[in-house]
């Protein structure tokens, strides 16, 4: 199958997206305007017919002082992963990619490779020996994305770190996500831990209500989002982020970015940005209080995202980034405690890839990088 690749519009892009069952938050044409920072430009792959089979945000970030790139397509490109062919699809992306002056590519295919359910990772919690979620035996192993890794390797693409430097944002490896496909509102409850299914209760007992805002209540998200930032010794994102954020996702598309508070006695505390590309539903970020942690706010506001994104017809509620550790002394355990709760799943991806397609340039990148 002979494949060519050349700039589109945002409006291709964006039909493209449509008519999928889902794509990475990240690989939308609106993601561009959220990282100011990065130029962009919008990819499409056409099959001889000349019908569109494939899509690629690109983000590029100059190297101080000289006129290179580095040329970044986070969770993308919207490609057919397994075609046997992946030559054919990633082979003009690179040329076209030198042409616009990259001198490295990195790119976080979309591929799983596998996933375990809460029952095996509660398991690997209480034994002494595993440290990490690789330890675990997998619930379920995807062999096509074992195929995915040698076909990059042979072309020359690098495995990033895990979790490893680059600019910006690197993407997670390792997510959490409650699947809802062919399941009922009660299965999904049902398949949530007791101390969950109890402060779910709780939360209602005590009256705390869950709404949804907008814009104008954006200054009240970020006032909740500091004291997490504080608490949790990590730098927060200024108020014009989600400002921006929200402006342009939502003119996207209406329904790309929700915001929602838990509330008691009229008091926020807490709240969570939520985005949604076809059938997938991202919990975005999360902020809270340090007070009313008694009522469970943040419970009664994940069951309320979770039976939402259900409504909207989801078919994966995905609580984003965890880290493969499952010591307890670990400063992150916490965060996979609070996840596997929900009785979903954790899903490990093949990571980001590298091509230097100048060695020299992609070798300081790194020297710098490891630096900072």
């Amino acid at each position: 199958m002979s494949l060519t690749l050349r700039t589109i519009s945002r409006e291709q892009h964006l039909a493209y997206i449509q008519s999928l069952p889902s794509a990475s938050h990240c690989q939308v044409p609106a993601w561009a305007d959220v990282k100011t920072e990065w130029r962009s430009e919008n990819l499409g792959w056409f099959d001889k017919s000349g019908e569109m089979v494939g899509a690629g945000l690109v983000l590029y970030r100059q190297l101080p002082k000289i006129k290179r790139y580095l040329a970044y397509l986070p969770e993308g490109p919207v490609i057919n992963w397994y075609a046997p062919n992946l030559d054919d699809w990633l082979q003009p992306m690179l040329a076209h990619l030198k042409q616009q002056g990259a001198f490295s590519v990195k790119m976080g295919p979309p591929v799983v490779i596998r996933r375990w359910d809460s029952a095996a990772i509660k398991a690997g919690i209480q034994d002494p020996e595993v440290k990490r979620l690789r330890d675990v035996e997998a619930t379920h192993i995807e062999p096509r994305a074992f195929e995915v890794s040698d076909r990059l390797r042979k072309m020359g693409w690098q495995q990033g770190e895990d979790g490893g430097a680059g600019f910006g944002d690197v993407q997670p490896r390792y997510v959490f996500q409650v699947p809802l496909a062919n399941r009922s509102l009660e299965d999904v409850l049902k398949g949530f831990n007791q101390l969950w299914r109890r402060n779910i209760k709780k939360a209602d007992k005590a009256g705390v209500e869950v709404v949804q805002g907008g814009y104008e209540d954006l200054a009240e998200w970020q006032r909740l989002y500091e004291i997490t930032a504080v608490r949790d010794h990590f730098r927060p994102r200024p108020l014009s982020y989600f400002q921006r954020m929200w402006t342009v996702l939502n003119t996207e598309d209406p329904n790309r970015m929700r915001l929602y508070f838990a509330r008691h006695n009229g008091v926020n505390l807490s709240a969570a940005t939520m985005l949604v590309v076809g059938g997938h539903v991202w919990y975005s970020y999360g902020a809270s209080d340090n007070i009313g942690r008694e009522v469970r706010p943040s419970n009664a506001m994940q069951w309320r995202m979770l039976r939402d994104s259900y409504a909207m017809g989801a078919t994966v509620y995905d609580l984003r980034g965890i880290s493969d550790s499952l010591d307890e002394t670990d400063h992150l355990f916490g965060l996979i405690q609070f996840k596997v709760g929900t009785g979903g799943e954790a899903v490990e991806y093949v990571g980001e890839w590298d091509f230097p397609l100048n060695k020299l340039l992609h070798k300081a990148l790194d020297m710098y990088m490891s630096r900072r």
